[in-house]
């Protein structure tokens, strides 16, 4: 391995690195504004290293780079991998940062849902039930007019706060 190809591993080496602690959200560097996301991004200026280094060093190793026109040679194909590989890396970096996501259930979002009775609930006091909200099981402290037992089929009327709901049985309907 020539010392042109050690270089080119060098850098892609690095590239590889900072691109590792940008997508763990270390945001070593900024460029501008710490707030404002410009043109270029820490992901593609990481992806573009890495790829210019490895790049770079595939080619002087094919071309056994040891003058300049060789080492030209090498650095040009390095960019040439490099340029679609910055893109892209934007791209995803972008795409997972500005992906949309479903609204953090509130407590008003308890009220209405159906659930059971985990721990039985006194005339005076809390006890505890599991609903479903927005699909996840939650298990929060329940009281309610009447004592309910283990088991019992409940829904929630008024979330008190939000870690506690007020319920009542659901009716049984007879046949």
């Amino acid at each position: 391995m020539g010392a042109v190809t050690l270089v080119f591993l060098i850098i892609g080496g690095l590239g590889v690195g900072v691109l590792a602690l940008a997508l763990l959200g270390t945001e070593l560097v900024h460029f501008g504004h710490p707030n404002l996301d410009g043109p270029v991004t820490l992901e593609a200026l990481a992806a573009f290293a890495g790829t210019f280094g490895f790049g770079g060093a595939i080619a002087s190793e094919l071309l056994h780079a040891e003058g300049p026109g060789p080492t030209a040679a090498a650095a040009g194909a390095g960019v040439l991998a490099a340029v679609p590989a910055a893109w892209l890396a934007t791209r995803l970096s972008r795409a997972a940062r500005d992906m949309r996501t479903d609204a953090t259930p509130t407590r008003q979002h308890l009220i209405g849902s159906m659930g059971v009775v985990v721990t039985p609930i006194p005339v005076t006091g809390y006890g505890e039930v599991r609903v479903r909200v927005a699909g996840q099981p939650v298990k929060l402290n329940a009281k309610a007019e009447q004592p309910l037992a283990a088991g019992t089929q409940i829904f929630v009327i008024e979330a008190l706060s939000e870690t506690s709901v007020l319920v009542e049985e659901v009716p049984h309907l007879s046949s």
